[in-house]
């Protein structure tokens, strides 16, 4: 924490191509600038891949074109207060524009609010509520080299038997899970529950739902800034890792989402017959699911979740009120008629995950589509039921060729996050693990 005698500052934050922020700091004195709109950063700064690097080789976005400056224009719905920073500390979210004014083709905020204009033509709102899992971790890692769980849920430096839903875990971690509270409502975030789920260290907290998307990823990233910035206040380190420890649950984001119309009503709503148009969203993404697990599964690590016998979906089906599904239905009926989708991994970028799944929706709502039959409790998926990939080169591929992501993202968007993301595939599978070493080098 700083001290109190450390002068206020406010901080104009973009989101990166992998759900990172950068921006700046600036003096609380000068923060007319920010609402003029003239803090810059270089164009490039959300083109940064996982190290920090700006592949201008492969993507030609900075120093051959000069790494020209773009405008970071404040979104003033999403001013908070920073409560672990000197008081009277502010931050914002922006969106890089170009200097016409035109927002930049690779800000993950601005594409999608161009999505949700879509949805504002055909007088339609989706409603959404996000579900954030993450671990809390011993703040040694550095040094070790491996994530371990705090030491108030361990016995001789082992998990120490909490479970599911376990009062004891959230109650060992209560003062780190208050501060979150507590820094939540201060933000005015929508935080609903929070429960203990498998993982030694690992929680979950519900956002509400919202009737405005783009407030909804807003929500979803800041809270994952709060996990982070309260950890540290506490002496430990939160982690949206998608699978940090081998033997345990991997961490999820899931996604509810519902569409209103002009008039308030609920669209998805069966009213007591055959849920069609619940049925069509389905489709459209489920049709859609392959093209877009690049999205939903963005780092190499992300596809060590995808395993059978887990919570996380290998198959691209559908059930009502089956969780073991890629997309549950829990409620067809009345205003709270709603599909989850389950395949998002905790580290994805929340504006490019409601990009890709309300990009999906909307296809199922131009079209009648039919997504086959349902999973049932207790059965395996229908015979010929497609299957995610366990690759994530296959991910890039397939991301890279696909019309619906060209069309949904933007071709320019789609050829930049394909580009970065295969280099990173292609380094992790040129990396020599440990485990390499272990299995093949004493038998080979």
């Amino acid at each position: 924490m700083a001290s109190d005698s450390a002068p206020p500052r406010i901080e104009i934050l973009l989101v990166g191509m992998n759900g990172d922020l950068r921006g700046k700091q600036i003096p609380l004195e000068a923060e007319k600038k920010v609402w003029d709109g003239t803090v810059r950063l270089p164009s490039s700064t959300q083109s940064l891949d996982i190290w920090g690097d700006d592949n201008d080789d492969i993507t030609g976005l900075s120093l051959s074109v000069g790494d020209p400056d773009g405008v970071c224009i404040p979104d003033k719905r999403s001013l908070a207060p920073m409560p672990w920073a000197p008081e009277g500390s502010k931050q914002v979210l922006s969106t890089m524009h170009e200097f016409d004014g035109t927002p930049s083709f690779m800000d993950p905020r601005a594409i999608l609010a161009a999505l949700l204009k879509r949805f504002e033509e055909r007088g339609l709102t989706p409603v959404v509520a996000t579900e954030l899992e993450f671990y809390v971790i011993e703040d040694d890692w550095r040094e070790t080299g491996r994530p371990r769980p705090p030491a108030k849920l361990t016995y001789r430096g082992e998990p120490n038997g909490f479970q599911l839903y376990d009062m004891s875990a959230v109650d060992a971690l209560d003062n780190y899970l208050r501060t979150v509270r507590t820094w939540a409502k201060a933000q005015g975030l929508p935080a609903d529950a929070t429960t203990a789920e498998f993982g030694p260290g690992q929680f979950e907290i519900n956002l509400l739902h919202r009737a405005d998307a783009l407030a909804a990823a807003d929500d979803c990233i800041y809270l994952k800034r709060i996990a982070e910035q309260a950890a540290k206040k506490h002496g430990l380190k939160s982690t949206c890792m998608a699978k940090p420890y081998a033997d345990h649950a991997g961490s999820g984001l899931h996604v509810h989402a519902s569409i209103i119309d002009r008039d308030g009503n609920n669209v998805l709503d069966a009213k007591g017959g055959d849920p069609v148009r619940l049925k069509s969203v389905c489709a459209g993404m489920l049709d859609t699911m392959r093209d877009a697990q690049l999205v939903f599964a963005p780092f190499a690590n992300s596809y060590r979740r995808f395993q059978p016998g887990s919570f996380a979906p290998v198959d691209i089906d559908w059930g009502f009120g089956h969780r073991g599904t890629a997309v549950r239905i829990p409620d067809a009926q009345g205003p709270a008629a709603r599909i989850e989708h389950r395949v998002a991994g905790a580290d994805v970028n929340p504006y490019l995950l409601l990009t890709a799944i309300l990009g999906g929706m909307l296809l199922g709502l131009d079209e009648t589509l039919d997504p086959g039959p349902a999973t049932e409790p207790g059965k395996e998926p229908p015979a010929g039921t497609k299957k995610l990939t366990h690759d994530f080169l296959t991910a890039v591929e397939e991301f890279s060729a696909s019309p619906f992501i060209a069309d949904v993202f933007g071709a320019r968007y789609q050829k930049l996050y394909g580009d970065t993301k295969r280099k990173e595939a292609i380094t992790y599978l040129r990396t020599v693990s440990d485990f390499d070493y272990q299995t093949y080098l004493p038998r080979i």
